[in-house]
């Protein structure tokens, strides 16, 4: 069966460059609604089996859109959220924002102990994302495509750990708003990346070229 993980459309957290993490999380801007209203286009051929977002509040609205002209009920379910920024939340200072972006560097690197600044290490994210993932895929038929609306700096980082990619090709990672990765998920359990796309998934014009996003991986981080 199929993941389409989204990032969730631009919030004005975005546009501030904050590290926004926590629950509920910022609304979206006029650009971020744009943003979700172009999904329903992408997903034209019927192929969704489900939506799925996480409990804050940007991405079930960036899926909203595309719930109701699928006629798929939007659920929500917890551990699909951002990774934590823990005490560098709301900052949108370069110290904080390089500190953040180290962190995820350092994971995608193998060193999956390094903890986020009074917030979760590697492992600790892993766990409760794949665990999510783990409670959608038992509840499909391993048929069609699943939408699971969620976050930048959380896609990447399970983007490469699942799919076993080369830690320089991790780096590079980068996604804007709306973007995603569609994974496989075999039968036994392993990964597969099908396709990396960093743009928005309603095409270049809700791209927004100009922001600095540390979540999305505009990080600065070499």
């Amino acid at each position: 069966m199929r993941f389409q993980l989204i990032r969730h459309g631009q919030t004005p957290s975005n546009v501030a460059g904050q590290l926004d993490t926590a629950y509920p999380g910022a609304s979206l801007t006029p650009l971020g609604h744009r943003q979700a209203r172009a999904l329903p286009q992408a997903f034209s051929g019927g192929q969704l089996q489900s939506i799925y977002a996480s409990t804050l509040n940007r991405t079930q609205l960036t899926a909203q859109p595309l719930s109701e002209s699928t006629g798929q009920k939007l659920q929500v379910i917890d551990g699909l959220e951002e990774i934590s920024a823990g005490t560098l939340e709301m900052q949108a200072d370069e110290a904080s924002r390089y500190a953040y972006g180290m962190c995820l560097h350092s994971w995608m690197h193998g060193d999956w102990e390094q903890k986020m600044p009074g917030g979760p290490n590697g492992y600790d994210f892993i766990e409760r994302y794949s665990k999510a993932l783990e409670t959608i895929a038992r509840a499909q038929d391993y048929s069609g495509t699943v939408a699971v609306f969620s976050h930048g700096a959380a896609i990447r980082v399970f983007s490469a750990w699942a799919t076993k990619m080369a830690p320089a090709d991790a780096a590079e990672l980068h996604i804007e708003n709306t973007g995603g990765s569609l994974l496989e998920l075999g039968i036994g359990g392993t990964w597969a990346l099908e396709w990396w796309n960093p743009e928005p998934l309603g095409g270049d014009f809700v791209r927004d070229v100009l922001t600095e996003d540390v979540t999305g991986g505009e990080d600065g981080i070499p």
